[in-house]
């Protein structure tokens, strides 16, 4: 921070401009400065003195909530020496301040976890809070608090504290979780039924049970759960104990979820949840949804952790059946919300059953499908004033989409045939409301592709019925027709009679394809004139965007078979509708969402045509590099790559792709080298590597001897620590590919220059790679992108394997051996051991197992 150490005077000014300044820009000043401070040396010794000082709510929520973030991001800054004085100073703060806020007791009960969690000095911090705080009735709520976050914190994401440290950290936590438990107990005996101590204690109860650590036999015979069960049984509980109470429950039944080693309290639990069901009958009473999503939890819990119990043995008991009986019950409550929380064990339900495919099994589960469908056809109504057709975007169209995955995951115990027939019949023996039919159509629809279209009439009859619905029909039950009929091709196939009246343009003969695909897009294309003409008449922009749409889907599903030396029919079109295209670009470049659409367009025209674009190339090139200049909007990137894909195998084309490669890369590369420019621009990242490995597939060696290969390369090996999905994806995928050309001997005549070309790269930047890919695998990268990581290390192993056992093991001797609490980070014995995995390993899985195994040490 820039001058020095701020006055405690101009940071308590600055909080309270984050909080009562009327005027916005003064808090985003205020919010800046301080966020400033925060990161600097000074927040150490300024958020203690403002704690000391304990002047009000927002200046001491302020200071609790930068110690907590300094131990938990900066720990290393302090000195070893300081980490007592650090500990004392918290314990203190949290006694003097635990009555002015629960926020503030709170953040610090985190600090002083995390520094607990980190501090490898500080033995048996559980016994030693519990012994200097347990008989001061007054310090029970915030050593409560402690004892919640401390076992939360454990597998904290933003702490890092490394597989053996938590391995040490478990061990000590399950020794004395024993202490914690009987704590709990006293708390409550002592303050009886005191409303804040109880939440508090389930809290914490469930936090312990969360982490695994508790002993099941003591737990089964605990006070504490007869206390738990009470309560949820109570009419007058009120929602936030309810909901304290609840979690702990679903806590406990996840813990258990090997029934057979924790028998006694897995029965203890079976037999609490069975007492529940008036209690939810109570709560549908008064029409308490919070209460009856938490029983729903509960009861879904239940039969997740039960669930192999009621596989092996149904209605026997453990598996007694009315565990299912509660969720059909839950399934039953008109609220949607309270069904969807239990398909994740439908779904568990349904696979199990397929995987033992026992007929005699399928028949004891049956029934309760069949009523679970009957409930899910009814929550897919939609309101009877509901105009229009079904939204698939909101909450509701967003649950009617799980509900169609889970039917179409359970309908094999029911019968797809005798399901599809049995919905039919309602619809038409009755005459149900419109609502009624669209929900029944809407499973029809889920079903339809598993019914086998041999000689069924049943599907033959809807498909007949659909097409003479009359014109006076719900607009949502016509929608969802079409639907049923999409889902039923095969029988459309075989029924054509249904469709005279659809134009397949595609299969007309050639010439007239281009006739009819030219009267097509005239009418966008006129429409599109006519915006331009009225920008530059009136200078009033009007969106282009549904002409654009409308022309991408033309162009998207006109695919007619052309033989070899045949002009494609769609080429004439395209050259006559790119003047336009191109003015609408120009027009609108400033407007990514414009200028995406446009390029959305002409992607699909060049796929429609493929070859037969060429003469759009050097205009279309020309245009995109000059608009990417000034605007460098990422779908040019992506546009790029589809030029690549189609011309990249044409000698005649190599060069100027490869020019339009280098122009385009010189202003991103400007973009992504800004301050933070790989994280806020990850779009640009992901269709750059997009491009490039169009480039490698397509023509490697014109990218390999140009001169921006260095320079990707290096930006690839940047990029390799940013923590987002499609742009790492596309990062290693370019980098493992660009290796791959120099491993993979197909025989080209061009392997001998790749593979000479792929040498030269790795020589000049293979240790800094293998180094880069190892720092961000360990402190950078989620576990879910360690197999993409895997993949690289394997073929730069393929490529020359004694110099990347010189480049591992360098990478390794960089890495950090011990935390700045002291702790042991990584053995020497953890670092032999995994670069001989590595490096001994026959296929890629088994160094992607390596590399799980050893990231755990830094995570």
């Amino acid at each position: 921070m820039e001058g020095g150490k701020p006055s405690l005077a101009l940071v308590y000014q600055a909080v309270q401009a984050l909080y009562h300044d009327p005027d916005p820009a003064g808090k985003e000043r205020a919010s800046l400065w301080l966020g400033e401070l925060q990161r600097s040396m000074y927040a150490w010794e300024v958020s203690d003195q403002l704690l000391q000082l304990k002047q009000d709510v927002e200046s001491c929520y302020f200071a609790a909530q930068t110690m907590k973030m300094k131990i938990q991001t900066s720990f290393y800054e302090l000195p070893p020496e300081t980490h007592n004085a650090l500990r004392d100073s918290l314990l203190t703060h949290i006694q003097n301040l635990k009555d002015l806020s629960p926020i503030i007791v709170t953040q610090l009960a985190l600090a002083i976890a995390d520094l607990a969690l980190q501090m490898a000095s500080w033995k048996g911090c559980v016994h030693t809070l519990i012994e200097k705080y347990n008989n001061d009735i007054s310090s029970m709520l915030f050593l409560i608090e402690i004892l919640t976050v401390l076992p939360e914190e454990v597998h904290s994401r933003s702490l890092r504290i490394g597989a053996n440290r938590r391995t040490e950290i478990i061990e000590d936590l399950a020794y004395y979780s024993s202490t914690v438990v009987t704590l709990l107990t006293t708390c409550v005996e002592k303050t009886g039924n005191d409303e804040k101590m109880l939440i508090k204690v389930f809290r914490c109860l469930g936090s312990w049970f969360n982490l695994g650590v508790l002993d099941s036999n003591f737990m089964a015979s605990n006070q504490l759960l007869m206390v738990l069960f009470q309560v949820l049984q109570r009419d007058e509980t009120s929602t936030n104990l309810h909901e304290a109470s609840s979690d702990c429950v679903c806590s406990a039944l996840y813990a258990i979820e090997n029934v057979e080693t924790n028998v006694a309290l897995a029965l203890q639990l079976f037999q609490g949840v069975l007492t529940l069901e008036t209690a939810y009958h109570m709560a549908v009473a008064r029409e308490d949804l919070d209460k009856v999503l938490n029983y729903c939890r509960i009861f879904t819990e239940l039969c997740e952790t039960f669930l192999e119990t009621t596989v092996r043995s149904p209605g026997q008991g453990m598996g007694d059946l009315r565990t299912l009986e509660l969720l059909l019950i839950c399934a039953g409550h008109p609220q949607y919300e309270v069904v969807e929380i239990s398909f994740n064990f439908w779904y568990r339900l349904g696979e199990h059953l397929y995987k033992i495919n026992d007929p005699t099994l399928h028949a004891i589960f049956r029934p309760y499908i069949q009523r679970l469908l009957h409930c899910l056809a009814r929550h897919c109504q939609l309101d009877p004033d509901h105009e229009g057709i079904p939204e698939d975007t909101d909450d509701f169209g967003e649950f009617r989409m799980r509900v169609s995955d889970l039917v179409k995951d359970v309908i094999f115990l029911v019968g797809s045939v005798e399901c599809f027939a049995q919905l039919y019949s309602t619809l038409k023996d009755g005459n149900p409301p419109w609502e009624v039919t669209e929900a029944v159509l809407f499973i029809m629809a889920s079903i339809a592709k598993s019914v086998d279209p041999e000689n069924n009439p049943t599907l033959t009859e809807v498909l007949q019925q659909i097409v003479l619905l009359p014109e006076s029909v719900h607009m949502a039950v016509r929608y969802t027709s079409i639907e049923l009929v999409g889902e039923m091709s095969e029988v459309v196939d075989r029924n054509p009679r249904f469709l005279g009246t659809a134009l397949v343009l595609a299969r007309l003969p050639l010439e007239k394809i281009a006739e009819c695909l030219s009267d097509l897009c005239a009418v966008q294309v006129i429409a599109l004139k006519k915006l331009l003409t009225e920008q530059s008449t009136n200078g009033k922009s009007a969106d282009p965007t549904v002409w654009l749409d409308r022309l991408a889907v033309i162009f998207r599903h006109t695919n007619p078979i052309v033989e070899n030396g045949q002009t494609h029919p769609c080429q004439k079109v395209i050259q006559e509708i790119w003047p336009v295209l191109s003015e609408t670009l120009n027009t609108h470049q400033a407007d990514n969402r414009i200028v995406e659409r446009c390029c959305r367009c002409l992607r699909f025209a060049v796929r429609c045509v493929g070859k037969g674009s060429a003469s759009l190339l050097q205009p279309l090139v020309t245009q995109m590099v000059g608009v990417y200049q000034v605007y460098p909007h990422s779908c040019f990137l992506y546009l790029g790559s589809i030029l690549v894909d189609e011309y990249g195998m044409e000698e005649g084309c190599r060069q100027g792709l490869l020019d339009m490669l280098q122009a385009l890369c010189m202003p991103t590369f400007q973009l992504l080298e800004q301050p933070n420019g790989l994280r806020n621009h990850p779009d640009t990242v992901d269709d750059l590597f997009r491009l490039a490995t169009r480039f490698v597939q397509r023509s490697p060696v014109t990218l390999l001897s140009s001169s921006i290969i260095i320079h990707i390369i290096q930006c690839a090996i940047a990029a390799t620590s940013l923590d987002h999905r499609d742009a790492n994806c596309s990062v290693m995928k370019f980098v493992r590919d660009l290796i791959h050309t120099g491993v993979a001997n197909d025989h080209e005549e061009d392997f001998e220059v790749r593979k000479r070309l792929i040498g030269q790269a790795m020589e000049q930047h293979g240790q800094q790679l293998v180094t880069q890919l190892m720092h961000s695998c360990c402190f950078c990268l989620p576990p879910y992108t360690l197999p993409d990581v895997a993949e690289v290390l394997w073929e730069i192993m393929v490529f020359d394997r004694p110099t990347f056992c010189r480049w591992l093991e360098s990478a390794l001797k960089g890495l950090p051996k011990e935390t700045s609490g002291g702790a042991v980070t990584v053995t020497h014995k953890q670092l032999t051991d995994f670069h001989k995995q590595v490096t001994s390993a026959e296929e890629c899985k088994q160094v992607c197992w390596a590399i799980r195994e050893f990231t755990r040490l830094f995570r």
